[in-house]
C-alpha cells in the first residue's frame, strides 16, 4: 500500500516506522533539516524499553502537491498545527485521512476537509500511545509499551476499516476501534492539559514536580472540573477509569502521579507547552457552552498562561 504519513516528529516517525515494516510503500512529508536527515541517514529510531534501535528507509517529500495519491495519509502533529495543512490536505486527490494527536475540534476540522475538497474524504481521527523526544542528530527516542492507536469516526461505522487493517496487518500493532473518538479525545485533553502544565510551570523540572504537594493536588481538581464540564455537555468520559480515580480514589491518584513524575524516562517526553496552550484556547469554547463553574480550570490555565505569554 502507498501511504503517506505527514510529519516526522516523534508520534509520526514511530508510525512510519511500523507501517515501514508492515511492507508497505511509505512517504514521509518532513521538511528542512529534518527531510534532510531522513535522506541521508534514514528513520533512526531508539526503542527505549525495548532496548533495541532501528534504521528504515522511506521515501521523503517536502510538500503535498494536488495529484499526489496515497492509499491513505496519516497527519500526525500537534493540534496548533493541524489548521495550516487542511486546505493543503482538501486540495489533494487521496481519499482516506486520518488525523492523529490531540484534537479539541475534529468535527470542525472534518467539516472543512470536506467541505473545500472536490473528493469524497473518508476522514477519521486517532491518538496514537507513545511519546518521546526526538534528538538534534535526528534520532528519535520513542517511549511505549507496545505499538497501539486508537481510531473512530464521528459518523459511526469506520468505513475504511479494511484499509487501515490490510495496513498493520504483518506488525505487531494494535489499532482499536472507538465508538465514540470525539468523547476520548476530549476526555484525553482534560487529563494532558491538567498533567503538561505541572511540568511546564516547574520549567520541566519533574523532580521538583513531583513534591509540590499544592500543585499536583491541583491537577487532580482541575480533571475533576473537566469531567465535570463535559459530562454536562453529555458527553461520556472514556475510559471512564479515569473519572473514577478522580472521583473515587484521590489519595491513590495524588501518589501515582507523584511518583509518575520521578521515573527516569519522563526525561524524555517532550514538553512543549504551544499545544497545551492552543488546547486551554479551544477548551474555553466548550466552557462558553455551560455555566458549569471550574475555578480549577480556571486558576491552572491563569497560572501556566502568564507563565507562557511572559516568555
Amino acid at each position: 500500500m502507498k501511504v503517506l504519513v505527514y510529519g516526522a516528529g516523534v508520534l509520526g516517525s514511530y508510525l512510519a516506522h511500523v507501517l515501514a515494516r508492515g511492507g508497505n510503500e511509505v512517504t514521509v512529508l518532513a521538511r528542512g533539516k529534518r527531510a534532510e536527515q531522513l535522506e541521508t541517514d534514514g528513520l533512526v529510531i531508539r526503542h527505549y524499553f525495548q532496548r533495541r534501535s532501528t534504521v528504515d528507509t522511506v521515501n521523503v517529500i517536502q510538500e503535498l502537491a494536488p495529484d499526489d495519491r496515497y492509499d491513505l495519509i496519516f497527519v500526525v502533529m500537534k493540534y496548533n498545527d493541524f489548521p495550516s495543512v487542511l486546505s493543503i490536505l482538501a486540495e489533494n486527490r487521496s481519499s482516506n485521512i486520518v488525523l492523529v494527536g490531540n484534537n479539541a475540534d475534529a468535527a470542525g476540522m472534518q467539516k472543512e476537509l470536506q467541505a473545500k475538497s472536490n473528493v469524497k474524504k473518508n476522514v477519521l481521527f486517532g491518538f496514537q500511545l507513545s511519546a518521546g523526544r526526538r534528538e538534534a542528530s535526528g534520532r528519535i527516542i520513542c517511549i511505549r509499551g507496545g505499538g497501539q492507536m486508537i481510531v473512530g469516526s464521528l459518523d459511526g461505522d469506520v468505513s475504511i476499516k479494511p484499509v487501515l487493517e490490510r495496513a498493520f496487518q504483518h506488525v505487531r500493532y494494535k489499532v482499536v476501534y472507538h465508538a465514540d473518538i470525539d468523547a476520548w479525545l476530549k476526555s484525553h485533553i482534560v487529563t494532558i492539559v491538567a498533567l503538561s502544565s505541572v511540568g511546564f510551570l516547574h520549567d520541566g523540572d519533574l523532580n521538583k514536580a513531583s513534591k509540590d504537594k499544592k500543585l499536583l493536588k491541583l491537577a487532580i481538581d482541575v480533571m475533576a472540573d473537566g469531567f465535570r464540564l463535559l459530562e454536562g455537555l453529555n458527553y461520556t468520559i472514556t475510559p471512564a477509569s479515569q473519572v473514577n480515580l478522580v472521583r473515587k480514589h484521590r489519595r491513590l491518584l495524588y501518589y501515582g502521579l507523584a511518583i509518575t513524575h520521578k521515573l527516569p524516562f519522563m526525561k524524555l517526553v517532550d514538553g512543549s507547552f504551544s499545544e497545551i496552550a492552543a488546547l486551554f484556547g479551544s477548551f474555553n469554547k466548550l466552557k462558553n457552552q455551560t455555566t458549569a463553574a471550574t475555578p480549577h480550570w480556571d486558576e491552572l490555565e491563569k497560572r501556566a498562561m502568564a507563565k507562557f505569554v511572559g516568555r
